[in-house]
């Protein structure tokens, strides 16, 4: 398995990819796509926005939600049909900021209290409600904030 690949995120990006359910990866960094491709995971997103695209455009970086509002365009949704997930206060702050329909934190480092003040769904209850919803239901983008 490549280096900084979470199998349950890839199994969680190709489930939204057979639902059919768009996905963009957001990340500060500027060597994103880079991260992408060593995992083996670039084909899975639509859209891609990153520190090299931040500084084309002027976006401020995360808390500020446009990175993530600059996804949502990309992909032709609107925020409060879109879902943030991310490991990050930082990613979890900005998608409540940005008004999305669904901030989901995940867990990887002993935050759970803090992602959960930040208002963000813990990935457990989250996946359940994902597979408890059909891809006709609401939520049909998602931004996935994975790196």
């Amino acid at each position: 398995m490549a280096r900084g690949r979470s199998p349950s995120t890839v199994a969680f990006l190709r489930a939204l990819r057979a639902r059919g359910v768009p996905a963009a990866a957001i990340s500060s960094s500027r060597n994103a796509g880079a991260v992408l491709d060593a995992a083996g995971v670039r084909s899975l997103f639509d859209a891609q926005v990153d520190g090299v695209e931040a500084a084309r455009l002027g976006l401020a970086g995360k808390p500020d939600p446009a990175l993530l509002l600059e996804a949502t365009r990309r992909l032709g949704v609107a925020p409060e049909r879109a879902a943030v997930v991310g490991d990050a206060l930082a990613g979890v702050e900005a998608g409540h900021r940005g008004g999305f329909g669904l901030v989901v934190g995940v867990d990887r480092v002993g935050q759970a209290a803090a992602l959960a003040a930040a208002t963000a769904w813990m990935v457990d209850v989250a996946m359940q409600a994902f597979r408890d919803r059909d891809a006709g239901g609401c939520h049909r983008s998602t931004i996935a904030s994975t790196i």
